[in-house]
């Protein structure tokens, strides 16, 4: 190849560079909560309220029509101020979102769980748009705390959300498309002293009633019978007001481990015992 087609081919790579470059627009993005209220285990949802900025160039992405919550419930705007003075678009707004998410019950009332936040922009795939996270300062407000939890960590990403169809777009070649995402990740935990006797003693003294039936000669055998009987359905009722407080699950928790403990060990309670023979 000589050197006037090696020039020729070098400026055409630079220009379709530039090219791919200058169609990719960094959006900027930053956070601070400053509530997270309305915890509910049953509906499997939670409701936050943060502040959300962005920083771009390209006037098009139009954030106020275009910001898609895609875990969100609903999503509530409020407070949108925009900047577009100069070669960059400055965003401010806030947000208040009904969240949908899963919960890790496994060893409720000792559970951790992770709340998770992201948005996306519903008109520009992953070829225009790319999110930078602003990690600058506090994520949260210190101030708030929720009530009966401990924040652990809260850590902002991005990454690549792929999905596979091409929401009718026909020019592509196959049903593939990426957007772009934004990622917030808030690590809590319970603070459940209180909570575990609050919930589980009803079934411990359940549990020290039964076993006040050995005490009982084999004599008062109806009063013995009644004891134990009364101690499983309180222990069984405990179970199903807890249970109907949380979200179903296929898996063996803490809460079916302790109340099936307990029942075993109230069934010797009602087991007869023999009359001693006087002769």
């Amino acid at each position: 190849m000589n050197k006037p087609t090696l020039l020729l081919c070098l400026c055409l790579l630079s220009l379709f560079t530039n090219a791919q470059t200058t169609r990719r627009d960094t959006v900027k993005v930053g956070v601070y909560v400053t509530s997270i209220h309305d915890i509910d285990f049953k509906q499997k949802e939670y409701t936050v309220s943060l502040w959300l900025w962005m920083k771009y160039r390209n006037r098009d992405f139009n954030f106020l029509q275009n910001l898609e919550v895609p875990q969100a419930k609903t999503v509530e705007k409020s407070f949108a101020v925009i900047n577009s003075s100069g070669d960059q678009v400055s965003l401010q707004m806030k947000l208040q979102c009904v969240m949908k998410d899963t919960w890790k019950i496994g060893n409720f009332p000792f559970d951790r769980q992770t709340l998770r936040f992201s948005i996306e922009n519903s008109q520009f795939d992953s070829r225009s748009l790319v999110f930078v996270p602003d990690t600058v300062g506090q994520h949260f407000d210190p101030r708030f705390t929720l009530r009966g939890w401990t924040i652990d960590s809260c850590l902002l990403s991005t990454n690549i959300h792929a999905y596979e169809t091409a929401f009718g777009d026909e020019s592509l070649a196959k049903p593939h498309t990426e957007y772009s995402a934004f990622r917030l990740r808030l690590s809590i935990r319970r603070d459940a002293g209180g909570l575990f006797w609050k919930m589980f003693l009803g079934m411990y003294i359940a549990f020290l009633i039964a076993y006040v039936c050995f005490y009982i000669h084999a004599d008062g055998m109806d009063s013995r019978f009644g004891l134990s009987v009364g101690s499983l359905f309180a222990v069984i009722g405990n179970k199903y007001i807890i249970d109907s407080a949380l979200p179903e699950s296929t898996s063996f928790t803490l809460v079916d481990t302790l109340h099936g403990l307990t029942l075993f060990a109230i069934l010797p309670s009602s087991r007869p015992r023999p009359i001693p023979c006087c002769w």
